[in-house]
């Protein structure tokens, strides 16, 4: 996917940015107007027990509140690369997918960074990062997509969930999802 990008033009990228972010937007709204009141296929809320057991102090609570959050994001190493993740998938350093240990699996959210305004949506799909202070760790895609790079490592950013996967199964639509057409923001 980054080849094809090598050659475009900026505005080129800033349409093909945009256009992700918002079928990830509407992708994310359209998950949670199909599965409310149905608990099938509700992301797991826990990470597992083995990934759990690796780290000790991953006993943080789950926050399904679908409230912002400001802290520092990082992003994976390319070590990681095709390692299973704890949804069971294997991280893609090319896929918009990220790591938190207090956001439900499953959970949509835009993450902005704070210095530089940039912002993209994520699905959050592993446990971490186990960092004091920091909140999120970014695919290097993702990361780089919001000027997070090698040199920096690390920025401020701020996450808002789009829709977070419920305990009960329904999906509650976040803060993220006030900039949705005619979405409703949902809080149990």
């Amino acid at each position: 996917m980054a080849d094809c990008r090598r050659g475009a033009d900026p505005a080129t990228l800033a349409r093909m940015k945009r256009s992700r972010l918002s079928t990830l937007i509407v992708a994310a709204a359209a998950i949670a107007a199909m599965s409310l009141g149905s608990p099938a296929g509700a992301a797991d809320a826990q990470a597992p027990q083995h990934h759990a057991a690796r780290h000790p102090k991953s006993h943080s609570k789950i926050d399904h509140s679908g409230r912002r959050q400001v802290g520092k994001a990082s992003f994976y190493a390319r070590r990681f690369a095709g390692r299973k993740m704890a949804d069971g998938t294997r991280m893609d350093p090319d896929k918009p997918v990220a790591a938190s240990k207090s956001l439900p699996l499953g959970t949509v959210a835009k993450v902005t960074n704070l210095e530089t305004g940039q912002s993209t949506a994520v699905t959050i799909q592993d446990r971490g990062p186990y960092v004091p202070g920091r909140i999120i760790d970014l695919s290097p895609s993702t990361a780089k997509e919001i000027g997070i790079t090698r040199k920096n490592g690390v920025a401020p950013v701020e996450v808002a969930p789009i829709a977070v996967p419920a305990p009960d199964g329904h999906v509650v639509l976040g803060d993220g999802a006030k900039e949705l057409p005619g979405a409703s923001v949902n809080r149990p």
